[in-house]
């Protein structure tokens, strides 16, 4: 059906980059003017810059400010505090040592208390107090990442596989694409290094397509429900136990809410703390993780789900602007489900412990607001366009957040080397002096980069110095599941579980962006070796056939 062609691969393009500026009124005359081919879209200009070359030192500052705000702050000023405390009650007691040692007299002794300053021992009682209350209170819980679970279909359903010619085929059938559309779809598809096992959900298959609300709720449910189930049997967690849930999907947003269908469906409490986050991007999932910390702070022992999807039944583009059919041939059907708990009993049976989470956030930018923009085309359709300065928007945001979270995760010997480095440049202007560039390969032994489209792979991986090894997790979620955007990072790390690789006390990095302009981290550290999984995980059922090499691009039979 498919074979594999020696050409030279022109990378795929993560499937938010649809190109094409936001201005609606001139939206013609630039498709005609600024539309990129696909070659020249991931060639034109890296997505992330080259760091051995310029880096902009101001980012890195955001680092060492992240270090001294308030979570570290408040024990920084309590120590002398608490020192000061110490010091006077020592020169206090040992005055009455002193009286101890020389009278035997317990009269004498109990004269001597009575004149004493109880005012100044009672004051350092409670400045003592009032620190360590101050201390604990202002303390942050550890946040545990108990299990995860990704959508598969039942048994790896053929039904919603869709081989490539299949996909062509239907798509010219449909009446919505013109020759030169389905041509465009067949090269894209070709350089996409998705395999023919990826998910599209039952109703675009059919002739004709039918995206109807009805469809969409079913396509929701399936994943969601999916990865729920297997959730809570692994964990052995019920639904009535969990006190937060967060459900993020960009596109797909009923009335009720999609967190309302899940706690229909599952029966969970009446006091449970729901949120339903939308336009949220391919970050998605990592910025729900981030809101469920903050609650998870407040709130002490109890759980929290993150339920993190997309759903592509309503957001098929039918028009014939080329740059728009891209998302059609990346994205697919996928979702994940985490449960995170701040219990301490349940630190023994989590996975891992979250260390840190940054985020980079440039919507203050109207370029960056702007750069990716759901709106209908000339004709009424809706779609999801993009800027022509969205690869260098990226850039910038992808730059500012790993800069930023360098401090918090390099080893100390890079980071005394790096704030030597910092100083001399910027305090004693040695502008003569390169900048020195830190190896964020020491900081972490696994990657998680979300899996947006070939091209942005091979930029990151370049710009970040990453070994073939480093990536593969993201290049085979990328062909087993293509872009299931916000859950596509949690696919990966199923996929580096699968293989064996994670040791007790390692470090897993989740770098995702997307839509507004974001770009967020996250850094989990694993709490004891992880076990491969014969039955819980999307991998199962195929994983000794990865990893696979991915051929430049694939030939359609007839």
């Amino acid at each position: 059906m498919v074979k594999a062609s020696g050409q030279a691969a022109h990378g795929g393009l993560d499937p938010d980059n649809s190109s094409l500026d936001f201005d609606y009124q001139r939206q013609s005359q630039l498709m005609k003017d600024e539309t990129l081919s696909l070659h020249e879209i991931s060639c034109k200009q890296p997505l992330v810059p080259d760091f051995l070359q310029s880096v902009n030192l101001q980012y890195v500052k955001l680092g060492y400010q992240h270090i001294l705000s308030i979570t570290y702050l408040v024990p920084l000023l309590l120590i002398p505090s608490l020192l000061l405390g110490i010091f006077i009650l020592q020169l206090q007691l040992g005055g009455l040592a002193a009286v101890s040692s020389d009278h035997n007299s317990i009269w004498q002794l109990w004269e001597k208390i009575l004149q004493f300053n109880l005012l100044s021992v009672f004051a350092c009682l409670v400045l003592l107090v009032c620190a360590a209350t101050v201390y604990f209170m202002s303390r942050s819980r550890p946040i545990y990442l108990v299990d995860f679970a990704c959508f598969v279909a039942k048994d790896d359903s053929e039904a919603l596989k869709v081989p490539f010619n299949i996909f062509i085929q239907r798509s010219s059938n449909s009446g919505f694409f013109d020759a030169e559309s389905i041509e465009f779809e067949q090269k894209i598809m070709q350089r996409s290094d998705l395999s023919e096992s990826t998910y599209l959900p039952p109703a675009l298959g059919a002739l004709p397509p039918c995206p109807s609300m009805k469809a969409a709720r079913v396509e929701a449910e399936t994943v969601v429900y999916g990865c729920l189930d297997e959730l809570f049997e692994k964990t052995k967690v019920k639904p009535k136990e969990i006190g937060v849930l967060i459900v993020n999907c960009s596109l797909f947003t009923p009335t009720p809410s999609l967190s309302a269908m899940i706690v229909n469906k599952y029966k969970m409490r009446g006091d449970i703390r729901s949120y339903n986050l939308g336009g949220m991007g391919c970050s998605a999932s990592l910025i729900s993780i981030d809101l469920a910390r903050d609650i998870l702070q407040l709130h002490g022992y109890t759980y929290a789900i993150v339920v993190s999807t997309e759903n592509i039944t309503q957001n098929w583009y039918f028009g014939n602007i080329k740059s728009k059919l891209i998302p059609n041939c990346s994205f697919r059907v996928g979702g994940t489900a985490l449960l995170l708990s701040n219990k301490p009993n349940d630190k023994r049976r989590s996975k891992y412990k979250l260390k840190h989470l940054v985020r980079t956030h440039r919507a203050a930018d109207d370029k960056s607001y702007r750069c990716v923009y759901q709106e209908q085309d000339s004709e009424g359709k809706m779609e999801v366009g993009l800027s022509k300065d969205i690869l260098t928007i990226a850039a910038e945001s992808v730059k500012t957040n790993i800069t930023t979270l360098g401090p918090l995760v390099l080893p100390f010997s890079e980071q005394i080397l790096f704030f030597a480095n910092l100083v001399a440049l910027e305090l004693f202007n040695m502008k003569q002096l390169k900048a020195y560039i830190p190896d964020f390969r020491l900081a972490f032994d696994h990657f998680c980069i979300h899996a947006g489209g070939k091209a942005v792979i091979d930029e990151l991986q370049k710009h970040l110095l990453l070994t073939p090894q480093h990536c593969e997790a993201s290049r085979m979620a990328l062909h087993r599941f293509g872009n299931t955007s916000s859950s596509t990072i949690w696919y990966e790390l199923a996929y580096i579980e699968a293989k064996g690789r994670v040791k007790k006390g390692q470090r897993v990095w989740q770098l995702a962006f997307g839509a507004g302009f974001k770009c967020t981290s996250a850094v989990w550290q694993s709490l004891h070796t992880i076990q491969p999984s014969l039955k819980h995980s999307p991998w199962a059922h195929c994983i000794d056939n990865y990893p696979v090499k991915v051929p430049d691009t694939v030939q359609f039979d007839d």
